[in-house]
């Protein structure tokens, strides 16, 4: 994300001319038109990503998508120079916290006509098309949207005599204690009822979800609420869970947390999507659920990909995009992607019955109306974000009280908001 920030510095001038000239470029409509699309997709959801741009482009002869599959660094360090040069993507996925740097500095084209118009965009998941909106506009579309969930040890909860998923924080911190085992004449658990990242967590997102849940949240447009009552009752809540109950090791990131998981040594995580094909490499009985209820809502903050149609696009080319929209979004090519990508349906017309063939798809889709943005619309999220991490991991580990790190990190986010 810094990258992204300092590049946009440096090329904004030349990219704000370019989008000037790509508004005064009308295209001949009835020409065809070619479609450049960079994209990180690398994986099998790359696999299906290719089988529906050939599908696509099978199906009419108006226009032909040709993509340009890089790794997702590569594209944040090359997208703002190459649109520059007027050698960039007509269109680009990118990791949906990038998406407001980009739209910012007027690298991406407002797609609010294709939303007024289109019956499959009317179908999307609205909070999805959240983390589309900067400053009132929509720059970009959703190609990934899940939300964070628990993913748990079967054996481990069969043997502690638990046999329903707790719905409550308060019925989850009492699973955890159950499941955190500390055999006797040992200092520290040898499993531990949950694996809670308090710094660098999975996408960013645990301690998101955690405010959320209890009426809070880590910033609204420009404006940081890191410090808020509601903010500071939940990191105590957690912070004493942990350092009294121990029903987590300390100091966790999202990687640990993950390895602790995978390792046996946790009974619960809260995870990304990966998580099972993981539990499987490892012979551990997953099972997937929802982040139980907060004393507030039930919510999740949720992984986003985007895509957006660049500056560098004239009308017709905007118009050929819009297309590729309309087919990407129909209910039986989202269907298609989503069973590809492994991620759940962005329609919210599609049940998980629907999706059933693939097991994490079809729990995911279940709980995916609690799926909420991270940090929609915040540009400098990632300087936020730190100042966030700083906060959580003092206050778990106990080297500063809930009040007085969020308090810290409450500055340091407003002023990264500020600039």
């Amino acid at each position: 994300m810094k990258r992204a920030v300092a590049a946009i510095a440096a090329f904004g001038a030349a990219v704000a001319m370019l989008t000037g000239c790509a508004s005064n470029s009308s295209g001949n409509s009835n020409q065809h038109v070619t479609l450049t699309f960079w994209h990180g997709y690398t994986a099998d959801d790359g696999k299906k990503l290719d089988k529906i741009i050939a599908d696509f482009n099978k199906s009419q002869h108006e226009v032909t998508v040709q993509e340009s599959t890089k790794t997702w660094a590569v594209i944040e360090n090359s997208l703002l120079p190459a649109l520059t040069a007027k050698s960039g993507p007509d269109l680009v996925a990118l990791p949906a916290e990038d998406l407001p740097v980009y739209a910012g500095k007027r690298a991406l084209q407002d797609l609010g006509s294709w939303y007024s118009s289109s019956s499959n965009a009317k179908a999307l998941n609205k909070n999805a098309v959240t983390m589309e909106v900067v400053d009132g506009k929509k720059y970009g579309v959703p190609t990934g949207f899940v939300p964070l969930s628990v993913i748990y040890n079967k054996t481990m909860f069969q043997a502690a005599g638990i046999t329903s998923f707790p719905k409550t924080w308060d019925e989850w911190v009492d699973d955890a204690k159950k499941l955190t085992i500390t055999p006797s004449g040992t200092a520290a658990p040898t499993q531990y009822g949950l694996a809670l990242p308090d710094h660098q967590t999975v996408a960013n997102g645990v301690w998101q979800t955690l405010f959320l849940e209890n009426g809070g949240t880590i910033a609204d447009g420009k404006t940081a609420k890191v410090d808020s009552a509601a903010n500071v009752k939940t990191l105590k809540y957690w912070a004493d869970a942990v350092r009294n109950d121990h029903i987590s090791p300390t100091g966790l990131t999202g990687v640990a947390a993950d390895n602790l998981f995978a390792a046996g040594k946790a009974a619960m995580e809260i995870a990304g999507p990966w998580m099972p094909a993981t539990a499987d490499d490892n012979h551990i009985s997953w099972g997937i659920a929802p982040v139980p209820a907060g004393p507030v809502t039930q919510a999740a903050s949720a992984i986003g990909v985007s895509m957006g149609v660049t500056a560098q696009t004239d009308n017709a080319q905007k118009a050929a995009a819009e297309k590729f929209f309309d087919y990407f979004y129909s209910k039986k090519v989202d269907t298609e992607w989503s069973l590809g990508s492994g991620w759940p349906p962005l329609r919210t017309d599609i049940p998980a019955a629907d999706v059933s063939s693939n097991e994490v798809v079809a729990a995911l889709t279940k709980i995916s109306s609690l799926a909420r943005p991270l940090l929609p619309g915040v540009v400098d999220s990632a300087d936020v974000l730190s100042a966030v991490d700083d906060a959580t991991q003092h206050a778990v580990s106990g080297g500063e009280s809930p009040d007085s790190a969020l308090k810290a990190a409450q500055s340091t986010a407003q002023n990264a908001l500020d600039k």
